[in-house]
């Protein structure tokens, strides 16, 4: 199958712009349907994304304001990150009963604008070691802050099947446990709003080992 100059120009922009908000890396062979039907697949995705995005900010635009919540594109997804005051008191996994109007806000766009995509759910601490909250350690802190959002999330009726939650503890920081500050930028829970599209990393196009069996 041969493809003149303008259809490959008119693939090449849509590829640059759609890989331009993901970050992420898709492999093309020349000449393959395939291929455009990925491009196209992934162009959906983040328009979709997009839509969400302007949603959301709409939505959270007080808590935005106050820094409460923040809403931006990353290479995994769609991230809408709360500090954790915003939604826990200090070492507790319970959500406070006044966070309930600001995850509702989340819940109805999960439940319409991107009503097919699953959404991972990450808890994530600073750098202090636990010491009177009863925790073994910032991990268990983490994980529990993520599940409680988890449920409360299936609880306003977003998909079980679509929703995961994990918790990272203090490895993954986003600004230097050194300040207060930074600290508290550190003392968060992500919800991300993951593309359905399957991307493929540089080199590793086929899913298999070098034997050829499936992992």
């Amino acid at each position: 199958m041969h493809f003149n100059k303008a259809v490959l120009m008119n693939i090449s922009l849509a590829l640059a712009l759609v890989l331009g908000f993901s970050g992420c890396t898709i492999i093309l062979q020349k000449g393959r349907r395939t291929d455009i039907e990925k491009i196209s697949k992934l162009k959906n995705d983040m328009s979709e994304l997009q839509r969400a995005k302007d949603e959301l900010e709409k939505r959270l635009q007080d808590e935005i304001n106050n820094k409460q919540v923040k809403v931006e594109m990353q290479s995994k997804g769609l991230v809408i990150t709360f500090v954790s005051e915003v939604l826990f008191d200090s070492g507790k996994a319970r959500l406070r009963k006044d966070s309930y109007s600001k995850l509702d806000k989340v819940a109805g766009v999960l439940n319409t604008t991107v009503a097919d995509l699953n959404v991972g759910i990450e808890g994530h601490t600073d750098n202090k070691p636990i010491k009177r909250s009863g925790w073994k350690s910032n991990w268990e802190l983490s994980t529990a802050r993520a599940l409680s959002v988890l449920h409360y999330l299936s609880d306003k009726n977003v998909s079980e099947p679509r929703l995961a939650a994990i918790g990272y503890g203090e490895y993954k920081p986003v600004a230097s446990n050194d300040t207060k500050e930074g600290r508290q930028k550190n003392r968060r829970v992500e919800i991300v709003i993951l593309p359905k599209t399957e991307m493929t990393n540089t080199g590793a196009a086929s899913g298999q080992d070098d034997s050829g069996s499936n992992q």
